[in-house]
């Protein structure tokens, strides 16, 4: 069955953890930095427009961490706790902005 999605903006953080095979999204903070950016945005938000997921590998582990919003296609690479803040207010942003303009 398809439906429209129930979220206007649906935020992944990549959390994979390589046990330290190879650079990993998980080395950077990236659990840590998704309750920090999750926590944000149902402050700002009351978890009625935006659902924040962990992702297991998006593929560009050596730019980590890494955080990609959809349906809005935007991604971040190379995320810290510093930018947590910017990346909510951005979001922000791109809700208040009504569609198509």
């Amino acid at each position: 069955m398809s439906q429209p999605a129930p979220y206007a903006c649906h935020v992944f953080i990549c959390v994979n953890d390589r046990q330290g095979q190879s650079k990993s999204c998980a080395d950077g903070g990236s659990p840590d930095i998704r309750l920090q950016l999750k926590a944000r945005l149902a402050e700002k938000f009351a978890g009625s427009q935006v659902r924040v997921s962990q992702s297991r590998c998006l593929g560009l582990c050596g730019e980590g961490p890494n955080v990609l919003i959809y349906p809005q296609n935007l991604w971040y690479s190379a995320v810290s706790m510093g930018d947590v803040e910017r990346i909510a207010s951005d979001i922000e942003q791109l809700l208040a902005t009504p569609q198509g303009t």
